[in-house]
């Protein structure tokens, strides 16, 4: 389980840092963060299953292609910003709903 611990947080790490910030918002960044943050510290705390953590963070990681996408021409429009909005808010609704399932990892 810690190799898997250190793994996860090793490509958590690898995809922040990897991918190109030039025309994302702050706003959207640090909020992704946030939402990172809360997966794994639930993953910590025996909240969510490993199972339900790969599926989150799967979930985390077609965002950062969104936005990828969304700023491969240099521009984030307001619709392009609000698609990821939206998918912020459905994965911020997922991380609560997957933490407070009464399932708990012991």
């Amino acid at each position: 389980m810690k190799t898997f611990m250190i793994g996860a947080l090793a490509l958590t790490m690898a995809s922040t840092f990897a991918a190109p910030s030039f025309a994302q918002t702050y706003r959207s960044e640090a909020r992704e963060a946030r939402q990172d943050y809360r997966i794994e510290r639930q993953l910590r705390r025996g909240e969510i299953t490993p199972r339900e953590y790969r599926r989150l963070m799967r979930q985390q990681e077609r965002i950062d292609r969104s936005q990828r996408r969304a700023a491969r021409d240099g521009v984030i429009t307001w619709r392009e910003r609000q698609r990821i909005e939206r998918q912020q808010n459905r994965a911020s609704r997922n991380i609560y709903r997957k933490s407070h399932n009464g399932r708990y990892v012991y």
